[in-house]
């Protein structure tokens, strides 16, 4: 790429590209889902402990723990923390939005958990109807069953078809909740701040302490948004025998996580992510912000078919989950820029690449690379621009096909801290599979980066050839 070429290129993208991008990430609602869903995270990381903990793929081992009765300790931990992280986006999206209006944010937070609970019908199907729909301990078929439930009396017929009232159904405060979560957190922040700049609060003297009178301010839009997701609630039981969180994850939530989960999808994250990293902007917080919230959902999933024993694509396990985003398409960094690393210590002969990769090799091996985003760097570096680009799209496509076709398991679920290592991130998201393919992604790496490294390390070579000749021709 020539210098004209590179200018050029640099000139539309930002004046074209990036200003509207920007502009988009950062409105309000997209800084408050951004840093809302921040809040889900210790969640959903302990959580995750407790997953592999209640569910050691070691038969032997997961036996004797459940015999111990601590299997049934660490899903209660697992239940109460990763399974309802729609809940805590769902208060956290509140929260961030009227703290960055100025506001007192906690009261809108737990408004905006009520709003979302109080969307969702308090019933569940009755375990009982759910076991017999399945047949008797082998004894009777499911058909059987169901031929002579009108044998029983009606009392008993009554108890086994009504549903459980009055109870929390645990499955949309999870990933299958996600998107609601979203729109009641984003839509109470927006309301709650309106209300309070339009200055409908009870406010009270001075001198009442601030703990008693924030709970007064917060009243009045507090209930005004209470009243309307009730009437939102009986709308929708009314017309269409449903709720809120039902209807949306049908309408919107399963086509978003069947987009995110596609092919398509791994190669638009793994090339937007160092696109606008390679322009100076910190590309995963743009297409996290976006993608994160159904990458999570689907990590949901896997982790709920791994917790019942059926992670297989045939059961619907997804293959692009968040890990999927973390623990590949930014394997080692934006670009998996491990490649470069390994070039640098094996085969560099300039001095600006060996002592920039001195100092990025152990940030890298921890996933931390603007070392060599902004000190090499790669940003606006045409010489190392289509390794950057390529190397994530290659990994996306070949991981998206490893897992797809059953080479490798899909992903588990674990919520795998991204600076995790390599290889001990890939045991701990898939097993030892995983590790081995995480391991191949490294060759992939390093395969790309390595002639387009060499002849940007030639370049430079002369480059500080010529520098010293001038130096000692200027008697320096």
């Amino acid at each position: 790429m020539s210098e004209q070429k590179k200018s050029g290129v640099s000139v539309f993208v930002n004046k074209h590209i990036l200003p509207p991008v920007m502009k988009f990430v950062n409105t309000k609602a997209i800084q408050a889902l951004q840093n809302g869903m921040i809040y889900t995270l210790p969640f959903i990381l302990i959580g995750s402990i407790f997953l592999i903990l209640g569910n050691i793929p070691i038969k032997s081992v997961a036996d004797a723990i459940n015999a111990s009765g601590w299997g049934a300790f660490f899903n209660q931990a697992y239940t109460t923390t990763f399974s309802i992280m729609a809940m805590w986006a769902s208060v956290g999206i509140a929260y961030i939005y009227v703290k960055n209006e100025g506001y007192e944010p906690l009261a809108p937070g737990l408004t905006s958990l009520a709003a979302f609970l109080m969307l969702q019908t308090l019933t569940i199907d009755s375990p009982l109807k759910n076991a017999m729909a399945k047949g008797i301990d082998g004894q009777m078929t499911a058909k059987a069953v169901t031929e002579n439930i009108d044998k029983l009396p009606h009392a008993l017929q009554t108890f086994l078809e009504s549903p459980v009232t009055g109870v929390f159904n645990i499955t949309w405060l999870g990933g299958d909740g996600m998107i609601a979560a979203i729109i009641v957190g984003l839509l109470v922040g927006w309301i709650y701040s309106a209300i309070m700049k339009k200055g409908w609060t009870i406010k009270l003297p001075e001198q009442v302490p601030a703990a008693v009178s924030n709970q007064f301010t917060a009243m009045i839009p507090s209930g005004i948004i209470l009243i309307g997701t009730m009437l939102i609630y009986a709308g929708f039981k009314l017309t269409t025998g449903s709720d809120f969180l039902q209807w949306t994850y049908q309408t919107l939530q399963i086509p978003l996580q069947g987009i995110s989960d596609s092919l398509g999808g791994a190669i638009a994250i793994g090339f937007l992510v160092p696109f606008f990293w390679f322009f100076g902007v910190h590309g995963g917080l743009i297409v996290g912000s976006l993608a994160g919230p159904m990458l999570q959902a689907n990590s949901f999933d896997n982790a709920q078919l791994y917790k019942a024993g059926k992670l297989t694509i045939a059961n619907g396990a997804h293959v692009v989950t968040n890990e999927f985003y973390n623990n590949f398409i930014n394997l080692t960094g934006s670009g998996i820029t491990i490649g470069l690393i390994i070039f640098i210590l094996i085969a560099a002969k300039s001095a600006q690449l060996r002592s920039i990769g001195k100092v990025e090799l152990v940030p890298g091996i921890f996933n931390i690379n603007e070392p060599f985003l902004f000190g090499l760097p790669i940003v606006m570096n045409p010489f190392l621009a289509i390794p950057f680009f390529l190397t994530p799209v290659v990994v996306a496509i070949s991981t998206y096909f490893v897992i797809k076709t059953g080479i490798v398991p899909p992903l588990n679920g674990f919520a795998c801290p991204w600076t995790m290592p390599a290889v001990i991130s890939g045991f701990l998201i898939g097993g030892w599979k995983m590790a081995i393919w995480q391991a191949c992604t490294l060759v992939i790496s390093t395969l790309i980066y390595w002639p387009f490294a060499k002849k940007y390390d030639n370049i430079l070579v002369k480059r500080e050839a010529a520098a010293l000749k001038k130096d000692e021709a200027e008697g320096k």
